[in-house]
């Protein structure tokens, strides 16, 4: 993991979010946290983050997030429909400004061919909606979950960047 970039991702994020008083949630299955962690790490997060889910199984996803049973079966877990709804989930749960949302198959197993190994879709949420990223990767498992991992920030930093969720509080 090339984490001095990682954390220099998650220190823009930071500073768009404390200067814009944008408050961030997270969603988490495939990276299990990871997330989260970064954000933590560096310090001041408390000042823009409000926390995170991580929804492994389909039971938190309905119970904490609110993703509706029928979609999960309609569509799967890895999904963006799932991805969606996570993120507004998590959003609504918080009361955070933003909310990112990850699923996909970090492998080795898994996948299928309908939805292989690396398949992830990353999800961005405010009170105007939401938006869904599709990624296929072709690391191993921890090369995957880093991918995930840096596709949500840049997402978000994309996002908070922009302004489109600034002033909302």
């Amino acid at each position: 993991m090339d984490s001095d970039s990682l954390v220099r991702l998650v220190e823009q994020v930071q500073e768009h979010c404390l200067a814009g008083c944008v408050t961030v949630a997270t969603a988490e299955s495939c990276t299990g946290g990871m997330i989260a962690k970064l954000i933590t790490d560096v310090p001041g997060s408390s000042g823009y983050f409000r926390g995170g889910v991580v929804s492994y199984s389909n039971e938190v996803k309905t119970g904490l997030l609110g993703v509706p049973d029928e979609q999960l079966q309609a569509h799967g877990a890895v999904s963006a429909q799932v991805a969606r709804s996570m993120a507004v989930g998590v959003l609504h749960r918080t009361g955070a400004d933003l909310a990112i949302a990850v699923t996909g198959i970090s492998g080795p197993g898994g996948g299928s061919a309908a939805k292989p190994v690396g398949l992830t879709y990353v999800a961005v949420a405010d009170t105007d909606g939401a938006e869904v990223r599709r990624y296929v990767w072709s690391g191993d498992r921890s090369g995957n979950r880093e991918a995930t991992a840096r596709a949500a920030l840049e997402l978000l930093l994309e996002r908070v960047s922009s302004g489109v969720a600034s002033g909302r509080r």
